[in-house]
């Protein structure tokens, strides 16, 4: 087994705390009690904390963006379990061309979706409602699923399916107590990455947002212009620290080692 060199160790430990050094700085300011960027004094202030929970828009900007990331979410991961399914099991029947297709979001900036679904959505007559943000979303978070759930659907032995309907199961009882249980992991670490990523989507949402459909990612970066004080960081604060609950729940539940040996197959 190959050990690293204290060369090696401090070179790992510099660029951890050089990565995660602006997110420190971002919850250490935001227990300022001044009205401008500045480090705290002692003891800390929970002033912006409390402003924060008492601006309107901020929390209305967050309800949208919560329920825009479990629906899109949620209908992502839906659309990437018979996809995946289906290139897993069929990869001599045109697989890789539909797997291109799908994942082809990821090849074409978010500033240009945002422009096409403009005028698609605006010619439709529904721009800036939760519908067109819906599936505008689902387009750009469905690569981030799918990949995650072919990892999982790559590990299914197809003959335990078939060893089930040998048995006497149904299909859709082999699927529900086979084939699903086997992609758990991939579903659900597929999920909370479509979840974050919808959840942190501002470039192409900004195109399509109004007032009434403003997210928090659009209406941070709308505060940003208008005023520079430290709401906006403990508003990041909390983003930060519930990123890390998501990801501390989805190591207890499936453990990230074992979705990442997933991921890399």
């Amino acid at each position: 087994m190959i050990r690293n060199g204290p060369v090696a160790l401090l070179f790992h430990a510099v660029f951890i705390g050089f990565m995660l050094a602006p997110l420190v700085l971002v919850c250490v300011v935001s227990f300022t009690d001044r009205a401008f960027l500045s480090l705290p004094s002692w003891p800390p202030s929970l002033r912006w904390y409390h402003a924060l929970a008492e601006n309107a828009d901020f929390i209305r900007a967050f309800r949208t963006s919560l329920w825009l990331g479990l629906a899109s979410a949620t209908l992502a991961v839906v659309l990437s379990v018979p996809a995946a399914m289906a290139i897993a099991r069929h990869p001599a029947r045109g697989a890789e061309p539909v797997r291109a297709f799908l994942l082809s979001p990821l090849l074409v900036p978010h500033v240009v979706l945002g422009v096409a679904f403009l005028r698609f959505f605006s010619g439709a007559g529904i721009n800036g409602t939760f519908v067109a943000l819906l599936v505008a979303h689902v387009l750009i978070i469905l690569p981030y699923a799918l990949q995650l759930v072919l990892a999982a659907a790559y590990g299914v032995d197809p003959r335990l399916g078939q060893a089930a309907v040998s048995l006497g199961a149904q299909p859709l009882q082999v699927f529900r107590r086979v084939t699903l249980p086997l992609l758990m992991p991939g579903i659900a670490s597929g999920w909370l990455l479509a979840f974050l990523h919808s959840f942190d989507e501002l470039t192409m949402t900004v195109f399509l947002a109004d007032p009434g459909t403003t997210t928090l990612p659009v209406r941070l970066y709308l505060h940003i212009e208008e005023t520079i004080d430290p709401l906006v960081t403990a508003a990041s604060s909390l983003l930060i620290i519930g990123a890390l609950v998501l990801m501390a729940l989805l190591d207890r539940l499936y453990g990230l080692d074992r979705l990442l040996a997933g991921k890399g197959r």
